[in-house]
């Protein structure tokens, strides 16, 4: 599935190479059954993207995982476009790590990318064991040939943003990455920067906090994330700590491609902003607001006010546009960042079902794909027609000179209509790497 040369590994040799990619025909989606109501496994969907296939539009396989309620929710690759130097690594399996069991799925989509099969089980035991941490979430390759994995909490579902370390070919869990006692006290997302010796972190709430739904007295508590941390990537510890103006809830962060870039963005879910974050003359770090979402007046609801909650944000290649989903508002945006400091906005998407949740662009920037479930708790409570309907995966058209975006109306996967009852469908991968799967050096 990837560029084909001499001595390359996986993925491309720059973003804008990537950007000449060959269209995606398939993507990987995990599809989950905890707190539905079916007593069935989460599973890995596979679905036909390409219009000129006869399934167009259709789930063609299902990876059933081996046991009940892992709550799958992100995905990365055993290795990406940080090692396309080294012609012995190959991009064929998928990481699946469980955000509430703390396992890790290790997938084969080398052999059969049609039909997935399952590869290795790492039990949280061992994770426990050899970490100390636990509820899993993002999953980057590295340079190195390792997997990093980020964490959410301890085992007992305390706060503990750390990152576990697993071998690249064998999938062993080596350890931690952060130096011993280093983790942050919370943690979600993290992206990685070598070319400035950086990685931003950024942080939910422990799982404990929002495991069961959301409780609006335990953000008045402090309970929920409202800093990013900078980490030292050669000494793997925490440089500085942000404190985040308007920004509560940091999840999703993107460094610009280029890795020359020194800057980036951060989507803060429940006060609806959007951060950027750069590096001074002096090598330290800082943060400043650059987009709100104004919240929406609303009776009978949580709060006084409906926040928009910016729950995905990601980056096409070139570093042209920024795109962003609003949960509960109902709506994508494109905002043209060629001045990051000033982003504006280009492109308003029509509302969904449920509200747009994740969302991934194809590499040449035309195609926006969006699912509609956050993660099954808060979908529960927010949206409780996903439960009984499923969540939806939706195909936006974008309009990648002037800014723009169209809804695809010949373009629908209902995940209301799978073979064992309504699942929520979350984040989408391409077999090829995609904008926010691979990391340039």
């Amino acid at each position: 599935m990837a560029t084909k040369c001499g001595k390359c590994g996986p993925g491309y040799p720059t973003p804008l190479e990537a950007m000449k990619g060959p269209r995606e025909e398939i993507v990987y989606l995990p599809c989950i059954y905890r707190n539905t109501g079916t007593e069935a496994p989460d599973y890995l969907a596979t679905v036909d993207v390409d219009p000129k296939s006869p399934h167009y539009c259709q789930v063609i396989h299902r990876l059933p995982m081996p046991n009940l309620k892992d709550e799958l929710h992100h995905s990365g690759w055993n290795t990406c476009s940080s090692c396309f130097g080294d012609s012995t690594k190959s991009r064929n399996k998928l990481m699946l790590p469980c955000i509430m069991s703390s396992r890790i799925y290790v997938v084969d989509v080398g052999s059969d990318p049609r039909a997935p099969k399952l590869h290795k089980v790492i039990e949280a035991e061992d994770i426990h064991a050899k970490c100390g941490l636990g509820y899993l979430h993002t999953s980057h390759c590295l340079a190195s040939g390792e997997v990093m994995i980020s964490s959410l909490g301890d085992p007992k579902g305390n706060g503990k943003g750390g990152f576990v370390l697993l071998d690249g070919e064998t999938f062993e869990v080596k350890g931690t990455w952060e130096q011993p006692g280093g983790a942050a006290p919370m943690g979600y997302d993290f992206w990685y920067q070598p070319r400035h010796n950086v990685m931003i972190s950024t942080e939910w709430a422990a799982p404990n906090v929002f495991g069961d739904g959301f409780n609006p007295a335990d953000v008045e508590a402090g309970l929920y994330g409202s800093h990013i941390h900078v980490w030292d990537w050669q000494r793997h510890k925490i440089v500085q700590t942000l404190p985040l103006q308007d920004g509560l809830i940091p999840l999703e962060v993107r460094f610009l491609h280029n890795p020359d870039a020194a800057q980036g963005f951060v989507g803060c879910a429940l006060s609806s902003t959007i951060q950027r974050f750069y590096k001074n003359q002096g090598g330290t770090w800082s943060v400043e607001k650059v987009i709100q979402v104004p919240p929406k007046k609303v009776k009978g609801w949580l709060l006084p006010e409906m926040p928009g909650l910016i729950t995905d944000i990601l980056l096409s290649l070139d570093d042209r546009f920024l795109y962003f989903s609003n949960w509960l508002h109902g709506d994508l945006r494109q905002y043209d960042i060629s001045d990051p400091q000033r982003p504006r906005l280009t492109g308003q998407g029509k509302r969904v079902p449920g509200g747009p949740q994740m969302i991934q662009l194809s590499l040449d920037g035309k195609r926006l794909y969006v699912t509609t479930s956050l993660y099954s708790a808060w979908d529960k409570q927010f949206y409780p027609d996903l439960i009984r309907e499923g969540s939806v995966m939706l195909q936006i058209d974008v309009d990648t000179i002037k800014g723009g975006l169209k809804l695809n109306p010949n373009f629908l996967v209902d995940f209301g209509k799978e073979p064992l009852g309504p699942a929520l469908a979350h984040e989408l991968r391409y077999p090829g790497g995609d904008c926010s799967s691979d990391i340039w050096l």
